[in-house]
């Protein structure tokens, strides 16, 4: 399976304008560019995206994960924090923070913090990322 998505630009950094679009459609043409990016301008940036492919990747896995584990969730919500530091040689995206909250009627706590972990290690967006994933998981009552 092979997934795309395309960028264009026009002109310098901080003036410049952007666009991303995926195979999909789901994304057109949507807006980004250094005011998105570091000012909080209406549009995405790629950490915002990043983020959104993380959480994603990881909550379909956790429910995989699940499933192994003999348990169904009534429901999965997470969100991911993507951190970007200025480095000595630019910009790195350091860190990943997941936060999780689980509705699982009649689950053990360990076993559905193993199911976590494991679909934190295991998710392929996890996998492809070089940075330091740290998560939160909150199994409610």
């Amino acid at each position: 399976m092979k997934r795309t998505a395309s960028a264009a630009w026009t002109g310098g950094l901080k003036d410049g304008r952007g666009s991303i679009s995926t195979q999909s459609g789901t994304l057109k043409d949507t807006r980004y560019g250094f005011t998105t990016r570091f000012e909080n301008e209406p549009g995405t940036n790629p950490e915002e995206l990043i983020a959104a492919a993380h959480a994603g990747c990881f909550t379909m896995a956790l429910s995989a994960q699940l499933g192994e584990a003999g348990m169904t969730a009534e429901s999965l919500r997470t969100s991911a924090e993507v951190t970007l530091d200025k480095v000595d040689d630019g910009f790195a995206i350091t860190a990943i923070h997941l936060n999780l909250t689980a509705k699982i009627p009649g689950a053990d706590p360990k076993a559905f913090q193993a199911a976590a972990d494991r679909a934190k290690e295991g998710c392929p967006v996890s996998k492809l990322l070089n940075a330091k994933i740290t998560m939160d998981a909150k199994l409610e009552a």
